[in-house]
């Protein structure tokens, strides 16, 4: 079905910006929790039948009014010259944005709001800039993709690019740009080849420094430094399920072999990463050539098998289990294409992840989106179309039926979703079912 860009281009501004002085905490847990208490009980009812007379209506009407005000609030308090206002704001619109649907309020401000964004990257903390980051994944993803969403990503993707390549920037603002720099790629830029081979080249930048030198020796990292690699690792692996396949051989050729020598890093949660990321990479050739082998497989699949039963007492013994789980589902798929499938459930419906691919875009969105991610995949139309869901399952047609519409009548309309969804098209799985 075609989806339609949206002509209207507005930025509604969210109020004066000396308008708010700077707010307690606890002001702003109330606000985070009057938003999210309104939107748990009111945002399901779009999916479920509800019963009630024409003053239950306008009450709820009366609700969604305040909580937008709560919401423009916090958009104000973004501009606050309070860098303890500033945080608390950002965090409220975090928990707003992870846990419901806010298309239509955000499309009206997601200038005002990238402006903000931008401001706190430039001009942060560390850890300012940490949660500016991840909230303007947010916004890429409640935005659906398409024109506005790119808009953002291009105003933006400078100044994420400088924070990940500054050397002196804090570690925690340089893994929130990588995963931001991921995301928004994904959903916002895949009718661009440009922005994508951009993107990829850049996160490649970071994590190759863990490469192994000529000698074959593993470089000394400081603390903190795999986080990174492993941050942008996934970001990377995320785009790469873009990749048409004369880019993917490339790609194979280039980091498998690579790769594989950061499975003996002393960082536990890299070589996870790293094993999680060369199953993908397999599970790809698989797709592209039927008969594709890893090359020296025996020497990978020994190392996986030590991974897989490393009993090592000197590791942390979450650390251990959590290490021989993994390799031993990477040994099993690289063996004998074995992956062990899982159900995500929520509301009425279910999808599986069967396969490596899915799994790392499961897991992407899971990382944003946290403990929302199974209500915005049962409301959000971007996250339907890429896990073959289709359109969000509506009960009564009569409850809430415009403002659904209108969403998906921007996406089923846009030249750039149809243009994403054919890159995306080895992704979706026809077995997302109803229970």
């Amino acid at each position: 079905m075609p989806r339609s860009k949206k002509g209207k281009r507005g930025s509604g501004k969210a109020g004066n910006k000396n308008g708010v002085k700077g707010e307690s905490g606890a002001s702003e847990d109330e606000l985070t929790s009057d938003i999210l208490s309104h939107y748990s009980s009111a945002s399901e009812t779009a999916s479920v039948q509800e019963e009630g007379t024409g003053g239950e209506q306008v009450d709820e009407q009366t609700a969604q009014e305040e909580t937008e005000d709560k919401l423009k609030q916090c958009i104000d308090n973004l501009m606050d010259k309070s860098a303890k206002t500033r945080l608390a704001a950002l965090a409220s619109l975090r928990q707003a944005f992870s846990s419901r649907l806010l298309y239509d309020f955000l499309t009206e401000r997601r200038l005002t709001i990238s402006d903000c964004l931008e401001r706190s990257l430039k001009k942060g903390s560390g850890e300012e800039q940490a949660a500016a980051a991840t909230l303007f994944a947010l916004l890429c993803i409640q935005l659906g993709g398409g024109d506005e969403a790119e808009e953002g990503f291009k105003m933006l993707q400078p100044v994420l690019t400088n924070i990940l390549n500054d050397d002196s920037a804090s570690i925690a603002a340089r893994q929130s740009c990588a995963r931001a720099l991921g995301m928004c790629c994904y959903v916002s830029t895949a009718e661009n080849g440009e922005d994508l081979i951009k993107s990829l080249a850049l996160l490649e930048t970071i994590f190759m420094s863990s490469y192994a030198n000529r000698e074959g020796a593993l470089p000394t990292l400081k603390p903190g430094i795999p986080g990174l690699h492993s941050a942008a690792l996934q970001a990377w692996s995320l785009l790469v399920t873009l990749c048409p396949a004369s880019r993917l051989t490339v790609l194979l050729d280039l980091h498998l072999p690579k790769l594989q020598e950061c499975l003996e890093s002393n960082d536990v949660n890299y070589r996870i990463a790293v094993g999680e990321t060369i199953a993908l990479l397999v599970e790809l050739g698989r797709d592209i050539d039927e008969g594709f082998e890893v090359e020296d497989s025996e020497s990978l699949c020994e190392c996986l098998k030590s991974l897989a039963t490393d009993g090592n007492k000197h590791r942390a013994k979450n650390d251990r289990r959590k290490q021989r789980s993994i390799f031993r589902e990477v040994l099993h798929y690289i063996e004998s294409e074995d992956f062990s499938e899982e159900k995500i459930r929520f509301g009425l419906e279910s999808i599986y992840i069967d396969g490596w691919m899915r799994r790392r875009i499961y897991d992407a969105f899971k990382d944003i989106l946290e403990s929302g991610v199974r209500h915005h995949l049962q409301f959000n139309p971007l996250l339907r179309d890429i896990f073959g869901l289709g359109a969000p399952l509506i009960i009564d047609p009569t409850v809430k039926a415009n403002k659904i519409s209108r969403f998906e009548k921007h996406l089923f309309n846009s030249a750039a979703f149809k243009a994403r969804t054919k890159l995306r098209s080895k992704v979706r799985d026809k077995r997302a079912d109803v229970m």
